[in-house]
């Protein structure tokens, strides 16, 4: 069942969605060379909490971190821990927050010091697509109208789209229906309603779609070894169009 929310919902879930998106601007402020993704949760954790709120990630269905970090191969899901980021590494910050029962989600892919022009050309492209998915979170369009825009731009630059991994309905739940692929063809499923409100978040890979699961039964691989790319944010449907909620 999809929950539409109400105004003064979806003001608490952009409480909720501010703070993620100052915290994914704090954490890119502090990646370079060397520093942990351990460190980087423990920074994470302290954040949402001084501001009243709780990790929405952090023992989620056993999830042990507050954040999922994803370095280089890694699509999703990546557990924080001692490795220490290296020049030329792109790392997938994925953060949930809740506050007063609302959720936020969003993602971000940051470069670690320099990185190749390949890797640069990734990260700008899946976030075009995330922004080309949004643009289509339209009252009066179907939800596959969202991935087919995020397929076509992707497929466009000669990337790849990740299929096995969706975004998905937010609110009082993190997980609500529906889900939202990242590809399709236009025109189909639900019509996209005021209240809405969604997780929008293409993952896309420098080389095939294909993902494995590591032995942790969390982080996401892919079965190539090429690297990918992980952009999200919380958005409302709202009449006069989309609304982006985890916006600093």
């Amino acid at each position: 069942m999809i929950v539409l929310k109400r105004p003064d919902e979806i003001a608490r879930m952009r409480a909720a969605g501010r703070i993620v998106g100052q915290l994914l601007e704090e954490i890119g402020r502090r990646i370079r060379p060397g520093v942990t993704t351990a460190e980087l949760d423990r920074f994470a954790e302290a954040f949402i909490r001084e501001r009243g709120a709780i990790p929405s990630f952090k023992g989620y269905r056993g999830y042990p971190a507050s954040i999922c970090t994803s370095v280089n191969e890694q699509v999703v899901h990546g557990i924080p821990g001692d490795r220490p980021l290296r020049e030329g590494d792109i790392l997938s910050v994925d953060v949930g927050v809740v506050l007063d029962g609302y959720h936020g989600d969003a993602a971000r892919t940051f470069p670690v010091g320099e990185v190749d022009e390949r890797a640069r050309r990734l990260l700008e492209v899946t976030e075009q697509a995330l922004w080309a998915g949004i643009e289509q979170a339209r009252v009066g369009r179907h939800l596959s109208d969202i991935g087919h825009a995020i397929q076509r731009l992707v497929e466009s630059a000669g990337l790849s789209v990740v299929r096995e991994f969706v975004g998905h309905g937010i609110g009082r739940q993190m997980h609500e229906e529906p889900q939202v692929p990242n590809y399709g063809l236009p025109g189909r499923g639900v019509r996209l309603r005021a209240g809405m409100t969604l997780a929008i978040e293409p993952m896309v890979n420098e080389g095939a779609s294909d993902v494995t699961i590591l032995e942790d039964q969390w982080t996401a691989v892919t079965v190539d070894g090429s690297r990918s790319a992980h952009f999200e944010h919380t958005v409302a449907i709202t009449d006069d169009g989309p609304v982006v909620l985890t916006l600093p």
